[in-house]
Protein backbone atom coordinates (compact mmCIF):
# COMPACT_ATOMS: atom_id res chain seq x y z
CA UNK A 1 0.00 0.00 0.00
CA UNK A 2 1.23 3.20 -1.11
CA UNK A 3 2.07 5.76 1.63
CA UNK A 4 -0.20 8.47 1.23
CA UNK A 5 0.15 12.24 2.13
CA UNK A 6 -1.81 13.98 4.77
CA UNK A 7 -2.85 17.30 5.80
CA UNK A 8 -3.78 17.77 8.89
CA UNK A 9 -4.52 21.42 10.30
CA UNK A 10 -7.25 22.82 12.31
CA UNK A 11 -9.33 26.45 10.19
CA UNK A 12 -11.88 29.08 11.97
CA UNK A 13 -15.39 28.43 10.29
CA UNK A 14 -14.58 31.34 7.79
CA UNK A 15 -11.47 28.93 5.93
CA UNK A 16 -8.57 30.78 8.20
CA UNK A 17 -5.41 28.74 9.62
CA UNK A 18 -4.17 32.28 11.09
CA UNK A 19 -4.59 35.84 11.28
CA UNK A 20 -2.00 37.94 9.40
CA UNK A 21 0.50 38.09 11.50
CA UNK A 22 0.62 34.11 12.03
CA UNK A 23 -1.14 34.69 15.42
CA UNK A 24 -3.34 31.22 16.17
CA UNK A 25 -4.51 31.78 19.52
CA UNK A 26 -8.11 31.17 17.79
CA UNK A 27 -7.13 27.65 18.31
CA UNK A 28 -7.15 27.85 21.89
CA UNK A 29 -11.36 28.42 22.11
CA UNK A 30 -11.51 24.77 21.65
CA UNK A 31 -9.08 23.70 23.97
CA UNK A 32 -10.72 21.28 26.50
CA UNK A 33 -8.72 19.43 29.34
CA UNK A 34 -7.95 15.63 27.85
CA UNK A 35 -8.82 16.50 24.49
CA UNK A 36 -7.00 16.01 21.79
CA UNK A 37 -9.11 15.51 19.24
CA UNK A 38 -7.84 12.15 18.06
CA UNK A 39 -4.06 14.00 17.31
CA UNK A 40 -1.94 11.46 19.54
CA UNK A 41 -4.11 8.28 17.45
CA UNK A 42 -3.10 9.87 13.97
CA UNK A 43 0.63 10.97 15.01
CA UNK A 44 1.15 6.75 15.06
CA UNK A 45 -0.23 6.80 11.54
CA UNK A 46 2.39 8.69 10.17
CA UNK A 47 6.89 9.15 10.24
CA UNK A 48 7.26 11.67 7.98
CA UNK A 49 6.51 15.70 8.49
CA UNK A 50 6.21 18.43 5.92
CA UNK A 51 5.98 21.89 6.96
CA UNK A 52 6.72 25.20 5.22
CA UNK A 53 9.62 27.25 6.95
CA UNK A 54 7.18 30.17 8.37
CA UNK A 55 5.30 26.99 10.28
CA UNK A 56 8.96 25.88 11.37
CA UNK A 57 9.72 28.67 13.49
CA UNK A 58 5.84 29.07 15.03
CA UNK A 59 6.45 25.79 16.29
CA UNK A 60 9.81 26.64 17.78
CA UNK A 61 7.80 29.64 19.97
CA UNK A 62 6.21 26.94 21.65
CA UNK A 63 8.69 25.68 24.09
CA UNK A 64 7.43 22.18 24.23
CA UNK A 65 9.41 19.83 22.51
CA UNK A 66 6.71 17.68 21.57
CA UNK A 67 5.42 19.66 18.55
CA UNK A 68 8.92 19.48 17.44
CA UNK A 69 8.32 15.44 16.32
CA UNK A 70 11.55 14.06 17.08
CA UNK A 71 10.65 10.22 16.33
CA UNK A 72 9.79 11.84 12.64
CA UNK A 73 11.28 12.58 9.63
CA UNK A 74 11.22 16.23 9.18
CA UNK A 75 11.40 18.48 5.88
CA UNK A 76 11.16 21.69 6.10
CA UNK A 77 10.31 23.72 2.82
CA UNK A 78 12.62 26.56 2.21
CA UNK A 79 14.04 28.83 -0.24
CA UNK A 80 17.00 30.26 2.11
CA UNK A 81 18.09 27.59 4.37
CA UNK A 82 19.45 24.63 3.94
CA UNK A 83 21.34 21.60 5.22
CA UNK A 84 19.91 20.14 9.24
CA UNK A 85 18.90 21.31 12.61
CA UNK A 86 19.41 18.41 14.34
CA UNK A 87 16.26 15.89 12.75
CA UNK A 88 15.00 18.60 10.71
CA UNK A 89 16.26 18.28 7.05
CA UNK A 90 15.61 21.72 5.03
CA UNK A 91 14.43 21.10 1.30
CA UNK A 92 14.57 23.85 -1.28
CA UNK A 93 14.17 21.20 -4.46
CA UNK A 94 11.12 20.67 -6.07
CA UNK A 95 8.36 19.67 -4.00
CA UNK A 96 6.63 17.33 -6.25
CA UNK A 97 10.13 14.90 -6.94
CA UNK A 98 10.60 14.95 -2.57
CA UNK A 99 6.68 13.62 -2.54
CA UNK A 100 7.59 11.38 -5.46
CA UNK A 101 10.82 10.26 -3.57
CA UNK A 102 9.21 9.60 -0.23
CA UNK A 103 6.38 8.01 -1.58
CA UNK A 104 8.71 5.28 -3.23
CA UNK A 105 10.41 4.44 0.73
CA UNK A 106 8.89 2.00 2.99
CA UNK A 107 7.14 3.85 5.58
CA UNK A 108 4.12 5.54 7.21
CA UNK A 109 2.27 8.27 6.00
CA UNK A 110 3.19 12.06 5.09
CA UNK A 111 1.79 14.22 7.45
CA UNK A 112 1.61 18.02 6.07
CA UNK A 113 0.75 20.56 8.80
CA UNK A 114 1.57 23.85 6.78
CA UNK A 115 1.38 26.40 6.18
CA UNK A 116 -0.48 28.10 3.82
CA UNK A 117 2.08 28.64 1.15
CA UNK A 118 2.57 24.63 1.00
CA UNK A 119 -0.60 23.84 1.13
CA UNK A 120 -1.17 26.13 -1.87
CA UNK A 121 1.56 24.14 -3.73
CA UNK A 122 0.76 20.54 -2.86
CA UNK A 123 -2.68 21.76 -3.73
CA UNK A 124 -1.73 22.84 -7.09
CA UNK A 125 0.30 19.78 -8.08
CA UNK A 126 -2.37 17.46 -6.79
CA UNK A 127 -0.07 16.05 -4.17
CA UNK A 128 -2.41 15.74 -1.06
CA UNK A 129 -4.08 12.17 -0.81
CA UNK A 130 -6.64 12.74 2.34
CA UNK A 131 -7.30 16.12 4.02
CA UNK A 132 -8.74 16.07 7.76
CA UNK A 133 -9.26 19.75 8.70
CA UNK A 134 -10.63 20.45 11.99
CA UNK A 135 -13.36 23.20 11.86
CA UNK A 136 -12.99 25.72 14.86
CA UNK A 137 -16.30 27.41 15.72
CA UNK A 138 -14.93 30.81 14.97
CA UNK A 139 -15.00 33.68 12.32
CA UNK A 140 -11.76 34.87 12.12
CA UNK A 141 -12.69 37.51 9.41
CA UNK A 142 -9.90 37.71 7.99
CA UNK A 143 -5.72 36.17 7.82
CA UNK A 144 -4.11 33.29 5.83
CA UNK A 145 -6.75 30.93 4.23
CA UNK A 146 -6.58 27.35 3.80
CA UNK A 147 -7.47 27.06 0.64
CA UNK A 148 -6.19 29.75 -1.96
CA UNK A 149 -7.39 30.32 -5.53
CA UNK A 150 -6.42 29.31 -8.50
CA UNK A 151 -5.55 25.45 -7.92
CA UNK A 152 -7.15 23.24 -10.18
CA UNK A 153 -10.10 21.52 -9.18
CA UNK A 154 -10.07 18.28 -7.15
CA UNK A 155 -12.71 15.29 -5.93
CA UNK A 156 -13.08 14.47 -2.95
CA UNK A 157 -15.07 11.52 -1.17
CA UNK A 158 -15.71 12.47 2.76
CA UNK A 159 -14.56 9.53 5.00
CA UNK A 160 -15.81 10.54 8.46
CA UNK A 161 -16.65 13.13 10.49
CA UNK A 162 -15.69 13.72 13.90
CA UNK A 163 -18.32 16.15 16.58
CA UNK A 164 -16.65 17.22 19.94
CA UNK A 165 -20.22 18.73 21.78
CA UNK A 166 -18.21 20.20 24.60
CA UNK A 167 -16.17 22.18 22.40
CA UNK A 168 -18.25 22.52 19.24
CA UNK A 169 -15.26 21.24 16.94
CA UNK A 170 -16.29 19.45 13.64
CA UNK A 171 -13.26 17.21 12.03
CA UNK A 172 -13.77 16.15 8.57
CA UNK A 173 -11.73 13.36 6.85
CA UNK A 174 -11.88 13.03 2.98
CA UNK A 175 -9.44 11.25 0.67
CA UNK A 176 -9.10 12.62 -2.88
CA UNK A 177 -10.63 10.62 -5.41
CA UNK A 178 -8.35 9.54 -8.57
Amino acid sequence: MSRKVVLYIAMSLDGYIAKEDDNLDFLSLVERPGEDFGYADFQHTVDTLIWGRRTYEKVLTFGDTQYLHKDKNVYVLSRSKTGREGHVQFYGGNLKELIATLKQQPGKDIYCDGGGEIVAALLQEDLIDRLIVSIIPHLLGSGIRLFRDGRPEQHLSLKKTLTFPSSSLVQLWYDRVR
